[in-house]
């Protein structure tokens, strides 16, 4: 007597077969650990020390037409500032040339009558700041970096000389969240999210295509298993390797960049499978379409990888951006991740915009989910 396939507990027994067999293709096949493994930690490298919004060590000339101990002492501050590279010249002209050339990134000018201007009561003498343009951010650090350091100095003089006739007013600022405001803090958490959005296109995009390109998905099309089935079996293997990456990554950022991480564990599971199924299965989306690894590769960078790194608010704000192009975000998942991870590992768990966030991803990738059942026939042209 033939059994009948379409029963339970036949079901059950061909996902289980789908399970083994996909862990024993990862286990033989070292691409699968290359992408799940070895390309996170590579990009937690680039990223962790090769991006960073934080300028130290600026490349300044420093005119000194004024060389009255007022002006030394202020020279002097600044040499010693931690934000600053100072060459000193007497001539302005003396840096028009490295400006030009981009050797340094701006002069600041202590002019002929600085210390005239500090005798005079209740006048601040002026200095005078040129930033090279060309770089807009970093000319606002150049002007927003010797105007800090210029007022550290008129506060360290007045302690020094005794000039309590009034009292001074001290600010000091506290930054929630990120107090020592470093851009690693924020950085890193995003970056996980684009490794997250490329390594979960990749896991299935280029497994199945390969599958494709070898014959063994004929031979599994031939078999009584269920598109849905079929589906699933691909999805959990590649979603517990998904995972595996995700803990790595989680435990780089921590222990060797020590980015604090205040949120729980509970949270960024929960959220990081939300978001792995819509990954997961864009990339058996692109394989249905696409059979070859090449092509699957370079869709699901195009697909994925870029629109999360130009549209996800990870290095760019998306408020500064386009109407329309503010409305199209609401379509990347990455958007939502980017949110999520930077608000686990430097908020905490705040549960509404974890909940608002997680319903987007899930509703997005469900609709990819069913495009992708949709989208996969068994017939082999």
């Amino acid at each position: 007597m033939i059994p009948k396939y379409t029963t339970k507990h036949a079901k059950l027994r061909r996902l289980r077969a789908l399970f083994t067999k996909e862990f024993y293709q990862i286990i033989r096949d070292p691409s699968s650990l290359l992408v799940s493994v070895v390309l996170p930690m590579i990009l937690l490298f680039l990223y962790g020390f090769g991006v960073s919004l934080d300028m130290d060590h600026l490349r300044v000339g420093l005119v000194l037409e004024d060389t009255a101990p007022d002006a030394i002492s202020f020279a002097d501050s600044m040499k010693n500032s931690p934000y600053f590279e100072v060459e000193v010249a007497r001539d302005r002209r003396y840096f028009d040339r490295k400006i030009a050339t981009g050797a340094i990134r701006g002069i600041i000018i202590v002019p002929s009558y600085f210390s005239s201007f500090r005798k005079r009561p209740n006048t601040i003498a002026p200095i005078y700041v040129i930033a090279d343009g060309s770089e807009p951010n970093t000319a606002n650090f150049v002007q927003n970096y010797a105007r800090g350091a210029f007022a550290s100095w008129l506060q360290q003089e007045a302690i020094s000389n005794n000039l309590s006739g009034l009292p001074l007013v001290t600010i000091e600022s506290r930054f929630w969240y990120n107090e020592q405001l470093e851009s690693r803090n924020f950085l890193v958490p995003g970056s996980l999210a684009l490794i997250m959005t490329l390594i979960g296109t990749l896991l299935t995009a280029l497994v199945v295509s390969r599958e494709w390109e070898r014959g063994t998905m004929e031979a599994l099309m031939s078999t009584p298993v269920t598109i849905g089935e079929l589906v699933i079996g691909k999805l959990i293997p590649y979603f517990v390797l998904g995972m595996v990456s995700m803990t790595i990554c989680v435990l780089i950022t921590t222990f060797l960049y020590q980015v604090p991480f205040r949120g729980s564990y509970f949270a960024l599971a929960l959220t990081t499978s939300v978001f792995l199924i819509g990954a997961l299965g864009t990339g058996l989306l692109i394989s249905t379409i696409v059979k070859t690894q090449f092509t699957a590769a370079q869709i699901a960078q195009v697909v994925s990888f870029l629109p999360a790194v130009v549209l996800s608010g990870f290095i760019f704000e998306i408020r500064s951006m386009p109407l329309y192009i503010q409305w199209m975000t609401y379509l990347l998942p990455a958007r939502y991740l980017v949110s999520s991870l930077q608000t686990l590992f430097l908020v905490g768990d705040i549960w509404k915009l974890l909940a608002i966030n997680n319903a987007a991803m899930a509703a997005l990738g469900g609709a990819v989910l069913l495009l992708t059942i949709r989208k996969t026939v068994k017939r082999l042209d």
